[in-house]
């Protein structure tokens, strides 16, 4: 027996960075204050956070919304608002660090995926 996995197909409009140099567990915290919020609320709150996963979030966010705005040219940003938001863990970048009497240890340099789904007030009823 052979088993098939059905996609679903997602509302909204996504933007995807992949391959960024930060640990997903840093990200993750920042990506939990934005989730369900309106477009217009989140865009000041990232740029004023100090956390470097803020501006990577800011970077993907305005991305999904630009696509979103680009595709239905209806769409004001007021209407927009964050449904969803992913933190996936990316390859790690192996590194050698050197340490005392010859040894060597390994340095995990984690990478992540973010993925934003930004989609319209009205068919949430938010």
């Amino acid at each position: 027996m052979s088993k098939q996995k059905t996609m679903v197909k997602e509302s909204g409009y996504r933007a995807v960075s992949k391959f960024l140099i930060a640990s997903p567990y840093k990200i993750r915290p920042v990506a939990a204050l934005i989730r369900r919020r309106p477009y217009t609320e989140v865009m000041p709150l990232l740029e004023n956070m100090p956390h470097k996963g803020a501006r990577l979030l800011w970077k993907t966010v305005k991305s999904a919304a630009s696509n979103a705005l680009n595709v239905n040219k209806k769409l004001d940003e007021d209407m927009l608002y964050i449904s969803k938001v992913m933190i996936d863990d990316g390859p790690r970048m192996k590194r050698m660090w050197c340490r005392g009497r010859g040894r060597a240890d390994m340095l995990l340099k984690r990478l992540c995926h973010i993925t934003v789904v930004v989609d319209e007030t009205e068919k949430a009823g938010v």
